[in-house]
């Protein structure tokens, strides 16, 4: 028996849950162990159980007594209720039951973890600025690009007319034989052009950012020219030639782009094609098609010097060198491509496994580390002697070593490729590690106990000192000062050596540390967060202030990749940098969260969602972001924001717009200043520069903006660190900067866009690959390869090549999170290319290189989700036959948009749940595939993707079916064979069919079960669709099933094999979830599938009986309750003979379908469901005020209302009569109303107004305002009438009316007061524009505000007064005035509420709300708002209409209830109104608390709403 339970869902446990199988609680062992996991994780909680009690109802002695009928029926009632309520508690602890609540529990939880994870909820996700929608050059250009001077258009044409007349004088001097031997013009010009370029360090024309626009025009210029004499019949001799080649390799190589080197590889590839076939047309000169060996081997030798290439130098390929010391163009190509391949793999593969490096491989980098420091060196932190500070970058010797450096509080620690780590700089409180506390001038090694190669090194910025590392297993040890335990040694003593953290990070994998000034942190490699020290503020996480001194689990948040320590505060990020939370003290806004609250518990920063984030860092008073577009968010205060002010605060996360056109791709943030890293290899710093560590030349005052480090001009920098004051940067290529997530590799790692030689991620790398690829793969079968390839095992090696270089990129782009962008245009004709290369009969070994390449770049190869689900719906078979036709290409492509489609983010985004970035596209298919003006369709234009996962959800059910009828044919074939062989694998259904419709039927479900959704939802209206295709399907299975094991009972195996064709299809473990699911569902959603669901109950009845399990089970439920018990609590542990066992499922499937059936015809017995109408009027329907019904007939009141009202509102001198035949007792209320001079209707207007002209009342005296007497005349009869108050108003002394008519006089007055101050508002601009801004607006308005709360003041002291005076003369008349009250309350106040409130609500931005006991009726979302107002009125008229109409109603349609009431009273069967009730509110006190905070002064919510619609008048009466 599963115990009552408490539930308590994790956050950080919703991606585990996601990853759960939830069909797997078809079997009761399969959801047993996930409820186990509920249990395991306290999600649920069980309470203590109540006590069962057995005990009857005491009854009578039936011998003795004699009863009456009545007593009897009570008595047989009482022993029916206990025998039931019996019955409800036995068969609730049957194992059955049991089983089902903990499915219904463990459904929720997944569906609560999918909605919460992929389902918007009405929040606008920020987007990113990003670059990449534009193209980067251009960001470029437009930053660089200044207004050109007419000097720069000078020089420009002296540019360019002096090439082009070079260009024609080198023609010309080709045409024209040399005059005499070894002169040549054209070749002596090239010849001097290599010199030149060769005497250049490397890369010298890398960075094109640096190079100014009319330099690059002049590179492609010459390039251009230099690519046309490259061709053998260019006419050129055939020394040009080969020079032209030299040169173009050489710029080639100088630009340092791959994009270059492959123009060049095209173009000598091209050369020889064309040397080819001069050869066989024996038209070839001597030496023609050649380059100098020494000038290629001299440039392939530089570029893999620059790089440090991991090949064995034996493995290095070399073109054939003839005696003339040349070597072929062909060869050069291929060699030079082999080199790139190498290089782009090398690359990628420490991107994809960083830690390979740590195996024995060789390092990528070269053994040389160029190291710059700059800042403070007041510690000897820079090792530079006695010099107090360094103003701008400068090389730095003694670091040349280092790997990985890390800048502290005035010291510096360096860890070498080796492992091993040394320090520098201050040492008090044993932060450098060395033994001691002193100050150390020079870099000196670290002892570790045991030995250990450390791998990142973290050191507090502020504070006394601490330093954390973690080795390349995962240890930890610190050291330095160990105050509040910020060591984790348990103990706060200060360690001057480095010490191993044991205690709970014991056995972990630590992936990474953080050192804030008083608090330490590490996260683990299965992504928990632990953090130790000073606790205050919150900043360890753990929901208190107390300090830890061991490392403590943060509970709250999983999934961690990355944390970052600060003063007082710690920002983690998500492996998957999707989420980042910050937490501990929120002064200056450093949290991000909006406020300066202290926040004790991880919190999500809302303003970061949406952002793929690499990077956090935590500062003093400011934290930072990178996200992988480059971008910088920086929130907190001062310098550190970058936004031109050091005075700044942003409690927000907000973009730097001075880095906006810059890739960033790393950051750091010292205690006051940050550094960030272009992928130009360019150092951006700003913050606090007081010691120079801004890199400036000066240490004036602080740097607002980010702005460029002088001194490291063409430096390749890869690396950089920020200390308290101190900077260091240094050219190491990093081994696992922790700023990229690479979620499809599991590691992290930053992934430049350009890498020397070998790696462009830009859309023209992409397009030089595709253009190689359809060149050459023509001809893959032929026995003669294509031009210039000598043999076909050259030539498919080139095709490998370009796949493996193809593949690289793709694993990159991946990898650096631009993989959205970056093919750009490619992506369909690659994507297209490699499907009909496996599709065509290409040799095995190109096959493999084509499915690795598919593999790695599928999701970046598949078109948007529009052009996919065309693509889906065209490949999918559309018959049983189809599936085989499909050809291997076919068929991997629909393999690998199937495996995209199961994201749970497209999931999400096909139902309509989430946002694609695709979504316009996801609109038009939804358009393309169905009618958009069909009904059905339009109705949910809400979901416009609704469409789009129907069709896809009727095309899997179609394609499981067509493979459940395939199996029951060939069960239904071999029935009458002993023995079944197993079916093949051909016929086997794909995994992907079934795993993406139950994807899409899972959050459909969780979508409806999380939201409540109605019957008329779009999302309902889907299930329904689907479920009555899935029903009926799931009928003929079983039908089929049952007749298949009727006609062969003899045959066991059969049985065996339908189990396995049953569960795996529709109606199987997909049914299951289904079926649950629908029992957590309003019964209003399963009520329309009851003809499908009783349809579907008898034949799964006749195959249970059928099968062993269900006899078994049927005795197992009945002998439960006398033999179960605590000891066996869990119905899975119930055994049953393995025949049996493998059926349960399917008898507990048949009870939930039945239980379902019961919940829909339960609800149908009990009657039909309460109607909208009776919802929208609920609150009325409760009220004394229709308790006595209505004095006509509905359709009479219709005619007589508009009869009264057109006469009321026709606002014409010559008024046409009322006649319409009345009650007596209606007529004199109705010529009030209308202001008719017959009596005693004149008299009754004449009265009040009288009185309140003797007592000053504001209003008053006012004429010529028809509209407002109007409505005052019809407020005036409606409260006479339901106040019963007539007679005494027609006898009393127009002077000195009795109480009771004072409050009704008081009353008509209140209400012209505020339609008099509605009438002066001008404008209302929006329902929730407040009160403070229309007054600043309208001061008149204001002015007469004051002396509308004048004038209430005045009627309430004066009410006062004469309440006193009353109690002096005694309270004879108390309960008449008190029913009165009540009834004025009813007519007058009832509406006022709901719009006062709902006003005053958005006034104050969701404050404290309304009370409970306050609530008014609901309103309805098809209710128009208050701003809706009807077409040329203002709001004065609209006011009055509302009026008028409402107590229209109350004079001719609702009868008095007042002499009703007062008997009930007598009675004592109507309580006193209590003050805090709608009902019982004073009139006054109530009026003016529903009014005082109004922008607008009309109240008039739902008696005298202006937004409620006349229609909810006939729903109530009706």
């Amino acid at each position: 028996m599963v115990p009552p339970v408490k539930l308590k869902w994790l956050e950080h446990l919703n991606s585990s849950w996601i990853t759960e199988d939830s069909e797997s609680i078809a079997t009761r062992e399969g959801v047993s162990v996930l409820y186990g996991k509920l249990v395991s994780n306290k999600e649920v909680v069980p309470l203590p159980q109540q006590v069962l009690c057995l005990k009857g109802p005491q009854l009578p002695d039936f011998e003795r007594e004699s009863l009456s009928s009545d007593e009897q029926d009570h008595y047989l009632d009482a022993l029916l209720s206990s025998q039931l309520a019996l019955a409800k508690m036995v068969c609730s602890d049957s194992p059955f039951a049991g089983a089902l609540r903990k499915r219904l529990l463990v459904l929720q939880r997944i569906f609560y973890a999918l909605s919460n994870k992929y389902h918007d909820k009405g929040k606008v996700k920020q987007q990113q600025h990003s670059p990449e929608s534009s193209s980067g050059s251009a960001d470029i250009h437009s930053v660089s690009e200044r207004p050109r001077s007419s000097t720069d258009a000078l020089i420009e044409m002296g540019v360019r007319t002096g090439l082009s007349l070079l260009f024609a004088l080198l023609r010309q001097s080709w045409m024209v034989p040399a005059s005499g031997p070894g002169l040549s013009l054209c070749n002596d010009v090239i010849h001097t052009a290599i010199e030149v370029v060769s005497s250049l360090p490397p890369l010298s024309l890398a960075n094109e950012s640096k190079i100014p626009p009319m330099g690059l025009d002049c590179l492609s210029q010459v390039t251009s020219f230099l690519k046309g004499v490259t061709i053998p019949n260019s006419g050129a001799d055939t020394l040009g030639r080969r020079l032209a080649s030299e040169l173009l390799l050489g710029l080639a190589a100088q630009r340092g782009s791959l994009r270059y080197l492959l123009e060049w590889i095209e173009m000598a590839l091209g050369a020889s094609a064309v040397v080819n076939t001069m050869e066989k047309n024996k038209t070839l000169q001597a030496q023609e098609g050649m380059i100098s060996f020494d000038c290629f081997m001299n440039i392939l030798m530089q570029m893999r010097r620059s790089l440090g290439s991991s090949a064995d130098r034996s493995q290095w390929r070399e073109p054939t060198r003839t005696s003339d010391g040349l070597c072929s163009l062909y060869e050069a190509s291929l060699c030079l491509f082999e080199e790139v391949c190498r290089m782009a793999s090398d690359y990628s593969r420490t991107c994809a496994s960083p830690d390979s490096i740590q195996t024995g491989d060789a390092p990528l980098v070269s053994e040389t580390c160029e190291v710059y420091v700059w800042g403070s060196n007041s510690s000897h932190q820079l090792v530079e002697g006695t010099q107090e500070k360094i103003l701008q970058p400068k090389l730095a010797p003694s670091f040349s070593d280092a790997q990985t450096i890390e800048a502290g509080q005035y010291c510096t620690f360096v860890i070498s490729t080796d492992g091993s780590v040394r320090a520098c700089g201050k040492g008090s409180y044993g932060r450098l590690g060395l033994g001691d506390s002193n100050n150390q001038s020079t870099l000196k090694k670290l002892t570790f106990e045991p030995h250990r190669s450390i791998k990142k090194v973290s050191s507090s910025k502020g504070s006394d000192g601490h330093t954390l590392a973690f080795t390349t297993e995962g240890e930890v040890f610190s050291w330095g000062d160990g105050d509040y335990g910020k060591l984790g040694h348990g103990n706060s003593s200060t360690q001057k050596y480095p010490k191993l953290i044991q205690g709970p990070l014991q056995g972990k994998v630590v992936v990474c540390v953080s050192a804030g000034y008083r608090h330490s942190a590490a996260v683990t490699e299965d992504g928990e967060l632990y953090t130790w020290g000073e606790g205050d503020f919150g900043r360890l996480g753990h929901g208190d202030s107390n300090s830890r001194n061991i490392p403590t689990l943060v509970k709250d948040i999983s999934n961690i990749g990355e944390v970052s320590c600060g003063s007082s505060h710690t920002i983690a990020l998500s492996k998957d940098g999707r989420t980042v939370w910050s937490f501990g003290g929120g002064d200056n806004g450093k949290l991000g969260h909006g406020d300066t609250n202290r926040v004790y518990k991880p919190k999500v920063i809302e303003a970061l969602q949406g952002m793929f984030i690499r990077k956090v860092c935590a500062g003093s008073q400011s934290s930072l972001a990178l996200t992988s577009t480059g971008q910088v968010y920086a929130w907190g205060c001062g310098a550190c924001l970058g936004c031109g002010s050091s005075e700044a605060t942003a409690l927000r996360p907000k973009l730097i717009e001075e880095l906006a056109a810059t890739r960033i791709v790393d950051i750091s943030i010292g205690d006051s200043h940050c550094l960030a890293l272009s992928h130009d290899n360019e150092v951006y710093a700003w913050g606090n520069n007081s010691m120079g560590q801004c890199g400036q030349g000066n240490s004036t005052g602080p740097l607002t903006k980010p702005k460029k480090g002088s001194g490291l001009d063409g430096v390749a920098i890869q690396q950089i660190s920020a200390g308290t004051s101190h900077s260091l940067a240094w050219t190491a290529l990093p081994r696992d900067r922790q700023v990229v997530v690479v979620p499809r590799t599991g590691g992290w790692q930053v992934v430049a866009w350009h890498r020397p030689y070998c790696v462009d991620l830009e859309e023209s790398t992409f397009s030089h690959l595709r253009s190689f690829l359809e060149q050459y793969c023509d001809k893959i079968n032929s026995e003669v390869p294509p031009l210039p390839f000598p043999s076909s095992r050259e030539h498919h090696n080139f095709l490998k090549l370009c796949l493996k270089l193809l593949s690289n990129h793709l694993a990159l782009a991946l990898a650096g999170g631009v993989a959205t962008s970056i093919l750009g245009r490619q992506a369909g004709p690659l994507r297209n290319l490699l499907f009909r290369l496996m599709d065509s009969s290409v040799p095995d070994e190109i096959q493999e290189v084509v499915i690795e390449t598919l593999s790695v770049g599928a999701t970046m190869l598949l078109p948007p989700l529009r052009e996919r689900m065309e693509l889906l719906h065209s490949l999918l078979p559309q018959g049983p036959d189809r599936w085989e036709s499909l050809s291997k290409g076919q068929r991997m492509q629909l393999d690998i948009i199937l495996t995209s489609l199961q994201d749970h983010t497209h999931v999400a985004s096909l139902l309509g749940y989430s946002s694609p970035s695709d979504a316009t596209d996801v609109s038009s298919l939804c358009i393309a595939y169905g009618n958009i003006s069909d009904p059905m369709y339009s109705a949910q234009s809400n979901h416009p993707d609704t469409h789009l996962a129907e069709i896809l959800m009727k095309t899997l059910l179609r394609n499981l079916g067509f493979y459940t009828d395939q199996a029951f044919g060939e069960l239904e074939k071999n029935s009458d064979k002993f023995l079944l062989g197993t079916s093949s694998s051909e016929n086997s259904q794909p995994a992907h069919l079934h795993e993406l419709l139950c994807s899409l039927q899972k959050q459909l479900l969780a979508y409806c079960h999380i939201n409540s959704v109605s019957e008329t939802s779009s999302s309902v209206a889907l299930l329904h669709k689907h479920l009555q295709l899935l029903l009926p399907h799931a009928t003929d299975i079983y039908s089929r099933s049952a007749t298949l094991l009727k006609e062969s009972s003899w045959n066991g195996s059969v049985g065996e094999k339908l189990r396995d064709v049953v569960y795996v299809s529709a109606a199987g473990s997909m049914l299951c979830q289904i079926a649950n699911a629908l029992l957590l569902l309003p019964v209003s959603v399963a009520r329309p599938l009851l003809s499908y669901l009783l349809d579907l109950l008898p034949p799964l009845d006749r195959l249970n009986r059928l099968l062993p399990a269900a006899a078994l089970l049927e005795d197992q439920e009945l002998q439960w309750p006398l033999h179960g018990g605590p000891e066996l609590v869990d119905p899975a542990g119930v055994p049953l003979p393995p025949p049996a066992q493998a059926w349960v499922w399917l008898v507990d499937l048949e009870r939930t379908v039945a239980l379902l059936i019961g919940r829909c015809l339960g609800g149908m017995l009990q009657g039909s469901p309460v109607s909208p109408e009776e919802q929208d009027t609920a609150y009325w329907l409760k009220t004394p005020l229709f308790s006595d019904g209505v004095e006509m007939d509905i359709p009479q009141l219709d005619k007589s209302m508009s009869s009264l009202l057109e006469v009321a509102l026709s606002g014409n001198e010559e008024q046409k009569p009322f006649d319409y035949k009345l009650h007596p007792g209606v007529s004199v209320f109705v010529d009030l109303a209308l202001g008719c001079a017959k009596e005693p209707a004149r008299s009754l207007w004449m009265s009040m107004q009288d009185y309140a002209i003797s007592k000053d009342w504001d209003s008053a005296t006012l004429s010529n305002e028809s509209l407002l007497d109007t409505v005052s005349r019809f407020v005036l009869a409606a409260l006479l009438k339901h106040t019963n108050l007539l007679s005494q108003a027609s006898g009393e002394s127009r002077y000195q009316p009795g109480k009771a008519l004072v409050e009704v006089y008081r009353c008509v007055y209140k209400v012209r007061s505020r339609l008099l101050a509605c009438k002066n508002m001008e404008h209302i601009q929006t329902r929730s524009s407040s009160r403070e801004r229309w007054m600043s607006e309208n001061p008149d308005s204001a002015d007469r505000e004051g002396q509308e709360h004048s004038f209430t003041r005045t009627i309430d002291e004066e009410a006062e007064m004469e309440e006193q005076a009353e109690r002096e003369r005694g309270e004879g008349h108390l309960e008449q005035e008190d029913e009165e009250e009540e009834r004025e309350h009813e007519v007058m106040t009832a509406g006022t509420r709901e719009v006062a409130r709902s006003r005053d609500r958005e006034r104050i931005n969701g404050g404290a709300g309304v009370r409970a006991d306050e609530q008014p009726p609901q309103s309805q979302p098809e209710r128009r708002g208050s701003g809706d107002l009807p077409e040329g009125q203002d709001v004065y008229t609209a006011a009055c209409n509302s009026v008028i109409h409402r107590c229209a109603l109350l004079i001719l349609g609702v009868s008095p209830v007042i002499e009703e009431l007062q008997k009930r009273r007598e009675e004592g069967q109507l309580q006193q109104p209590s003050a805090g009730t709608p009902e019982g509110t004073g009139l006054m006190t109530s009026f003016q608390a529903s009014s005082s905070s109004l922008a607008l002064p009309v109240d008039f919510e739902t008696l005298f709403a202006l937004e409620e619609p006349l229609a909810v008048r006939d729903k109530a009466l009706s």
